[in-house]
């Protein structure tokens, strides 16, 4: 039983991860997690640190 919850617990986390993902990549965002991924013209943004 609990093998039950802790799988269904992994597969909620899973499926907002990926809703987020794809709500990100509808908004137009191309770095996703980066404080400028709107307006980043690359997926450079690490090396600017």
């Amino acid at each position: 039983m609990e093998n039950i919850v802790i799988i269904a617990l992994l597969v909620v986390i899973l499926g907002f991860a990926i809703r987020y993902i794809v709500k990100a990549k509808k908004n137009g965002e191309k770095c996703i997690g980066c404080p400028n991924a709107k307006t980043c013209n690359s997926c450079n943004c690490n090396k600017n640190g």
